[in-house]
């Protein structure tokens, strides 16, 4: 005999199985190639702070101990589903991103916050219909803080200082920078900086601020030379696997999106302007050498590298982006507003 009981307790039981399917948890596997104590990895770490308290933990990650592949396979890793989310860096991966390389320019810009958010909504408004980056979901783009030389062996004050030393470059267009200047650069990821100057296999880095602290490098490097916007600036990918995004039920996606785009780019990029300041003092404190590089050197660079631009004018319209004068134009007007 079915009693009023067995009916509200069934009535009871396929609500809570409703609210289960509804609810539809999801673990957010976090990849970091850098130590857990870079801006990078923190930021990451705030961003799934965010996300778990923005949808009361339905939407939460997992940090990974370990990064699931080498900084240059991020990409791969992240579509291949290795991990749901990381950031990878456009240059470690020649050939692949072309249009990335624009924010990459000599003497961009002074602080990371404003690069990167003029760089979203460059982004946004233009380079994501060329789909470079296919097979993930892009959740922000953004760049570090202004690109200095770094080096074991003497002040750098002209390009002639520059010659017979051996540099370090992360790829992209700080890789054909070093090039076009004639400096002997080699393609190598971040973390192994350390070795390779405590053993002189290289004398210097081409680095921010930023990085030299976070890579213990302090101690190791005796000379600095900054330039007005940055020799180069390095663009950064913030992705997630797309069928884990697919997995999110669309209420939380949409919370979600209201932490990815401008916010999170916003968010990188303070978080580098900040530990570049950090890195700054540190330096200080360790009788790094720092000097402005003089106005001939800015000029000798601006000179050699402008046909760099050219060239990814060119290649920009080769991907697509027709009116490539105009949106560098924009980024650099962006940019220009926001310092």
């Amino acid at each position: 005999m079915v009693t009023i009981k067995h009916i509200l307790g069934a009535v009871a039981g396929a609500l809570l199985c409703a609210a289960g399917a509804a609810r539809a948890d999801v673990t957010l596997t976090a990849s970091s190639w850098v130590p857990v104590n870079h801006s990078l990895a923190t930021t990451q770490a705030k961003w799934c702070e965010d996300v778990a308290k923005a949808t009361s933990s339905r939407v939460k990650c997992n940090i990974l101990p370990k990064p699931v592949a080498a900084p240059p396979a991020t990409f791969d890793a992240v579509r291949d589903g290795l991990a749901d989310i990381s950031f990878g860096v456009h240059g470690y991966i020649p050939g692949r991103f072309v249009l990335s390389q624009m924010v990459e320019l000599p003497f961009t810009g002074n602080t990371a916050e404003v690069n990167s958010v003029a760089y979203q909504h460059v982004y946004e408004k233009y380079l994501a219909k060329a789909n470079e980056h296919k097979g993930v979901k892009v959740l922000a783009v953004f760049t570090h803080g202004p690109g200095i030389v770094f080096n074991t062996r003497k002040p750098i004050q002209s390009l002639a200082d520059m010659q017979g030393l051996k540099f370090r470059v992360g790829g992209g267009m700080v890789n054909e920078i070093g090039k076009t200047l004639g400096v002997n650069v080699i393609l190598k990821p971040a973390p192994e900086s350390y070795e390779l100057l405590s053993t002189g296999v290289m004398d210097g880095v081409f680095f921010p601020a930023e990085s030299v602290e976070s890579f213990k490098l302090e101690k190791i490097v005796k000379h600095a030379t900054t330039f007005p916007g940055g020799l180069y600036n390095t663009s950064f990918a913030f992705i997630m696997n797309e069928d884990t995004w697919a997995r999110i039920p669309k209420a939380d996606q949409d919370i979600i999106a209201k932490l990815t785009g401008e916010a999170a780019a916003r968010a990188f990029g303070r978080a580098w302007d900040a530990a570049d300041k950090s890195a700054l003092t540190a330096m200080q404190n360790a009788g790094v050498k720092s000097l402005p590089a003089p106005k001939g050197l800015v000029d000798d660079i601006r000179a050699k590298t402008a046909p760099l631009e050219q060239k990814w004018l060119a290649d920009a319209k080769a991907k697509g982006l027709a009116n490539a004068e105009q949106v560098l134009k924009e980024y650099r007007a962006e940019v220009a507003k926001g310092q």
